[in-house]
């Protein structure tokens, strides 16, 4: 978002960007454009303006929600305890993917036409989850040997089970199981078994 943006506009801004995500997370890609708007409290001619294809709507969503969740980890880790703030991130992270799903159908076209997306993405989150993880250890409350590409795969192995299975539930259980995966002291702990 360009920091130029007067407050209001800003506001506007952030308000499409948070809508834009429900709308694409329960309708798809194909959300009305007219509804955002309106549920956003502005003019379809204010979100043309700021968006002026649906692929610059869903682009700057998609970088909204990965922003918001990397920049949730550092927060977290200020307000909870380092396996909490790890709990609290990966729930998130299942609701950022179930968001990204409803744009499943377009974001493969805008990821390999939009320089530098991806890359931005997967830096993030594995930035994110690397400090985490690192908090986790520094407290002796996460395995050395955890590996933040693993556990983002992890996480995407759960959502995409439970997104199949159409229970968010099922997505907090395989979370604890992970979480149990990664406590110091597991079987699987090579420092277990030295």
């Amino acid at each position: 978002m360009p920091r130029s943006l007067r407050a209001d506009a800003r506001a506007n801004h952030e308000r499409l960007l948070e809508v834009a995500a429900r709308a694409f997370a329960q309708e798809g890609t194909e959300a009305s454009m007219k509804a955002i708007a309106a549920e956003a409290g502005v003019g379809i001619g204010t979100l043309y303006r700021r968006f002026p294809t649906r692929e610059d709507l869903i682009e700057a969503t998609y970088r909204n929600e990965t922003d918001r969740l990397c920049a949730s980890a550092r927060r977290l880790l200020d307000e909870e305890t380092p396996q909490a703030a790890l709990r609290a991130w990966m729930e998130a992270f299942v609701d950022y993917m179930l968001t990204k799903r409803g744009m499943a159908d377009a974001l493969p076209v805008i990821l390999a036409s939009r320089e530098g997306l991806r890359l931005h993405s997967r830096d993030a989150l594995g930035a994110a989850v690397t400090t985490l993880l690192e908090a986790g250890i520094a407290a002796g409350r996460v395995r050395r040997d955890a590996a933040p590409n693993d556990v983002l795969m992890a996480l995407g192995g759960i959502t995409l089970i439970s997104g199949h299975e159409h229970e968010r539930a099922l997505a907090s259980r395989l979370i604890t199981l992970l979480l149990d995966g990664l406590a110091p002291g597991h079987p699987a702990d090579p420092a277990a078994t030295a």
